[in-house]
């Protein structure tokens, strides 16, 4: 909170003393400073550039960080900004004690920010990877800790505000309207500045830990050169000092918190994923780990810490997907999703099909499936079929203005629905445009992932289906490991198997069957998938509304 200050008094000037500040100062008044006031006031707004690209670059490093650890953006965006916008009025709040000592108060704040916003990603990493296995209190851990850096992070920046009146003042008194104009113009454009650097430059060229690291870096440089270079002479000898020393720490922890980063990664990814760790990449779409493959080790394959393909599942998941799907005309077929290639091999083994488009978002993982021998093992090479046409797009997008009653099939593949970039990929509008891309007579089956503990997620997939103008079949097969995992991330891949959810829809009333005449699946069965559908009937949730674009509907 900043409070209205009047124009100071007219003062006489010492001995020396100019009109543009650069000799003596007034007399009974603060030191001189070693510059002119135009260039102190530049230096200052320049300050505030900085510390305002600063901290909005860890509000978004706490942002992305938390998506990606703990899904679900909205929940997390919520919860991060409240809890900082708060937590900077508290800390304007309390600032107002060290107006008095704006120049030591300012120099400590801005290394405490520095020193919490630098580590902050590290510290939410470490403790999810290295506790989050531990059960019981320890799962939560991760998200309190979120909380705690968003307050603390929030009531440094709150702080920096009424601090930096005061030094901005400090140099040329002014009314508090342009004083504030003036702070607050170089503050918003600093936040431009690294809102836009962090998607576009820290996140791709550096990545979150060592952007990070080093934004905490640059804020410490830029507070400690402030207030020593410009207001040295508002400090005592011992604040001096304590400044130096103070931010002295804080880069040679930083420092070597960035060289050591990488083992710390390595670190902290086997002990969420084990000592097995094949491949491990960014792709810019999502993260992505394989691990086993080799010397009788089933491979996992993890997108984004989410278990995607699980090698003690072989192909179980897949032809509980695909082969109800296929039971009628098969000629045309588009999988959504399934860059792993599992899915797209289950279709290929069926007689009578003569193309299958498959459209994903990330070209890499197609990469990986195609040329990693353990993936290819499983999927069989099913890209390197003729038949198969890739197309890296958004599934959504390519919907849009795809062919219509082109495919006889259209396999939904796709990450479970509570994982927000995903929901859209499950509501009304999207179903309604997969069905417009159905041949007469064709079918569309989804998978909605685990059922235990979400029945509602199968349920929500049904009634949207149902309100796109299709007759739905629901199914849920025990048993699977993967088959579309949860919204959480679960790196450890030995859990036990759960119900998996799958629903069958057509223009006309589909039947949950196998095609006599296709191949023969390794465990499922007529008299399974029979049991399967009376499952998900019976314990279908009653009156659920169909998810949309503008009111999604599948909670966590």
């Amino acid at each position: 909170m900043i409070e209205p200050q009047a124009p100071a008094p007219p003062r006489s000037t010492a001995p020396g003393g100019g009109p543009d500040g650069s000799g003596g100062g007034p007399v009974g008044g603060p030191p001189p400073l070693p510059v002119r006031q135009g260039t102190g006031r530049f230096l200052v707004l320049a300050g505030v550039f900085v510390c305002a690209a600063c901290g909005l670059v860890y509000e978004l490093e706490l942002l992305a960080l938390a998506t990606y650890l703990m899904g679900d953006s909205v929940t997390h965006a919520s919860v991060v900004l409240s809890v900082m916008v708060f937590a900077m009025g508290i800390g304007s709040l309390a600032a107002k004690r060290l107006r008095g000592r704006a120049a030591a108060g300012f120099g400590a704040v801005e290394a405490a920010l520095a020193l919490t916003g630098g580590c902050s990603a590290m510290a939410l990493y470490a403790v999810y990877a290295f506790t989050g296995a531990w059960g019981g209190a320890w799962e939560s851990g991760p998200r309190w800790l979120l909380v705690g850096f968003s307050l603390a992070t929030g009531l440094l920046i709150g702080a920096e505000v009424p601090l930096l009146m005061e030094l901005i003042q400090r140099i040329r008194r002014q009314d508090a309207g342009g004083a504030v104009a003036d702070l607050f113009a170089a503050d918003y454009v600093g936040a431009l500045v690294g809102g836009l650097a962090f998607p576009f430059l820290l996140l791709p060229f550096l990545g979150q830990l060592t952007g990070a690291l080093i934004t905490g870096a640059v804020n410490a440089v830029v507070g400690a050169a402030l207030v020593l270079g410009l207001f040295r002479q508002d400090l005592s000898r011992r604040d001096c000092r304590l400044l130096v020393v103070a931010n002295l720490c804080v880069l040679a922890l930083l420092a070597s918190a960035a060289v050591l980063v990488d083992d710390f990664e390595r670190a902290a990814r086997k002990a969420m994923y084990g000592s097995d760790v094949r491949v491990a990449l960014h792709t810019g779409k999502q993260e992505v780990v394989l691990t086993g493959g080799r010397d009788g080790r089933p491979a996992d394959l993890f997108l984004d810490g989410r278990l995607r393909v699980s090698g003690r599942d072989g192909p179980r998941p897949a032809e509980a997907l695909v082969h109800p799907a296929m039971n009628g005309p098969r000629a045309r077929v588009l999988v959504l999703g399934s860059g792993d290639g599992l899915a797209l091999r289950e279709v290929l083994r069926f007689e009578g099909v003569h193309r299958v488009d498959v459209v994903t978002r990330d070209p890499e993982v197609v990469r990986l499936a195609r040329t990693d021998p353990a993936l290819t093992a499983l999927n069989g090479r099913a890209f390197d079929d003729p038949r198969v046409r890739v197309t890296a797009d958004d599934p959504f997008t390519w919907l849009r203005g795809g062919p219509r009653a082109a495919y006889d099939v259209v396999v939904s593949d796709l990450p479970h629905p509570a994982i927000t970039e995903s929901t859209k990929l499950y509501s009304l509008e999207f179903y309604g445009l997969a069905r417009r891309a159905l041949a007469p007579g064709g079918r569309l089956v989804v998978h909605t992932g685990p059922v235990t503990g979400r029945a509602r997620v199968l349920g929500t997939v049904e009634s949207t289906l149902r309100a796109a103008g299709l007759r739905t079949a629901p199914y849920r097969v025990p048993g699977l490991r993967s088959a579309g995992a949860g919204p959480d991330r679960t790196p450890r891949s030995g859990a036990a198997g759960q119900d998996r959810g799958f629903v069958l829809a057509s223009r006309t009333t589909p039947e949950v069957r196998l095609d006599p005449s296709g191949p023969r699946p390794h465990t499922l069965t007529d008299a399974l998938l029979d049991a399967a559908a009376r499952r998900a009937e019976h314990r279908r949730p009653p009156g659920l509304p169909p998810s949309t674009l503008v009111h999604p509907r599948y909670a966590r």
